[in-house]
């Protein structure tokens, strides 16, 4: 029971790597507050968590908006009575093209929903961990935002996941000597509504990675565990890569 007893606040959780993060967790005994912008989802999420004799709370919302990030720690705090850790795993890919044809509001749809939702979520998440006495917060990110690697068109979304890095390393810096530790995930290609489901496009990615496959959401939710619990707790401003290998096709 890695986290019993621990509130954890979980956003994208309604699929992929954030729904499998919140089983994981709530396995692990945690008090999950789960956010996404779909609540039917959310709520069979914690419906299969409660049938386990688990505990959580969901609100949907949208994670560009600096009020749902406040209404969520809320949440823990009216629920649970605080917060102790965060896996702030919402993100979008955009539409992918060269920057001369992308749209003004491709761009800021992008930027918005994965490194402006960052900043409003370490806002409303960071006085919560202070009060708790510190905690962990882990932040998805993406090997395209560490070493694009040659993928063409992704230039919104790498832009948005290395600035996320960058947000990490400082959160870290200013925040270790109150006991709250902030990391980046870095995951490779996974099996995910953001993947789709052509299979073609799945052997592409899959061949780009050493292990010569994609992973599973539960394989990524593993990484986020191990950030969010104690047995991380020497590390603090770290991209850490769950990418079949991709870092060392890159270096």
């Amino acid at each position: 029971m890695e986290l019993k007893g621990k509130t954890i606040l979980i956003t994208g959780a309604s699929s992929g790597i954030g729904a499998a993060a919140a089983l994981l967790c709530a396995a692990e005994g945690a008090n999950l507050v789960l956010g996404a912008r779909r609540e039917a989802k959310l709520q069979q999420i914690v419906g299969q968590i409660k049938q386990s004799n688990g505990k959580a709370v969901c609100l949907a919302g949208d994670v560009t908006d600096e009020a749902y990030a406040e209404e969520l720690v809320a949440l823990a705090k009216f629920e649970f009575g605080g917060l102790n850790g965060a896996f702030n795993n919402a993100g979008m890919m955009g539409d992918m093209g060269p920057i001369p044809d992308m749209k003004p509001e491709n761009w800021h749809s992008v930027i918005d929903c994965n490194l402006t939702s960052a900043f409003y979520s370490a806002k409303a998440q960071l006085p919560a961990l202070q009060e708790t006495g510190g905690g962990s917060m882990v932040f998805t990110s993406s090997f395209v935002g560490f070493s694009n690697g040659g993928m063409p068109g992704m230039g919104a979304y790498a832009a948005s996941k290395a600035g996320l890095i960058g947000l990490v390393q400082s959160l870290a810096s200013d925040h270790a000597a109150q006991g709250i530790r902030v990391n980046a995930l870095l995951p490779g290609g996974t099996l995910t509504d953001m993947a789709g489901d052509d299979p073609d496009t799945h052997a592409f990615i899959a061949g780009l990675h050493p292990v010569k496959r994609l992973a599973a959401p539960k394989e990524i939710a593993q990484a986020a565990l191990f950030l969010l619990s104690d047995r991380s707790s020497f590390v603090t401003g770290t991209p850490l890569a769950a990418d079949g290998g991709m870092a060392t096709r890159l270096l």
